[in-house]
């Protein structure tokens, strides 16, 4: 099921300051971006939905649970999950090695509410992107792994540019059956074209793409 486009993105705001997750939230509801508040890192991870479209924008100072904290807690559920960091100047250091460890970003206090709107939906949309992505992988995997093995040897005879006549030689096969195993690999992999098929199996990394 792709959950990126049957839900709406959500904005998690983690911060143990109250005035600080209020004022997040009536900036995002100014542009119809849900939000859910939390005060601490642990009550956001408990209710943590991995695959759901949406972002985290977190404190780096917090108690119990600081802000790289979480974001190495994060990252270890969903490692494309985009964060936010929101940190003081003090904190920069610490901000530009949570990037490095794959945060989305971080906003240095004060911050203007124009950017962190335009460096949210920058986010989300990586996010919506990479899950998209990675959607597309699995039903093209699904495609080539219906593939009976002859079919495969088939499709890597194709790949690699040979005739018919040449892949039936080497599988001591009939260039009928050829013709037949062909057809149905590419009805298939829903591929009309040995350029559409090429270009699916590049897109799909296979091996047996490459010249």
């Amino acid at each position: 099921m792709n959950q990126t486009s049957n839900h709406v993105p959500c904005v998690y705001i983690v911060d143990d300051d109250q005035q600080v997750r209020e004022s997040l939230e009536w900036l995002l509801e100014s542009v119809n971006l849900p939000t859910k508040l939390y005060q601490n890192g642990q009550e956001f991870l408990d209710a943590f939905t991995t695959g759901l479209p949406g972002c985290v924008i977190l404190d780096v100072r917090m108690p119990k649970m600081n802000g790289m904290e979480l974001h190495l807690a994060i990252k270890q559920i969903d490692p494309n999950f985009p964060v936010i960091i929101v940190t003081g100047h003090a904190d920069v250091p610490m901000a530009i090695r949570a990037m490095k460890e794959g945060a989305f970003d971080f906003i240095e206090k004060p911050y203007n509410d124009q950017h962190m709107l335009e460096r949210i939906q920058a986010a989300i949309h990586e996010y919506n992107s990479l899950q998209q992505d990675h959607q597309r992988s699995q039903v093209l995997q699904k495609r080539f792994d219906s593939l009976s093995k002859r079919e495969q040897q088939v499709l890597q005879g194709i790949l690699q540019g040979k005739a018919n006549k040449l892949i039936a030689d080497e599988l001591y096969i009939s260039i009928k059956t050829v013709e037949v195993h062909r057809s149905n690999l590419m009805s298939k992999l829903e591929v009309k074209t040995v350029t559409d098929l090429v270009r699916l199996a590049i897109e799909a990394n296979r091996d047996d793409a490459s010249p």
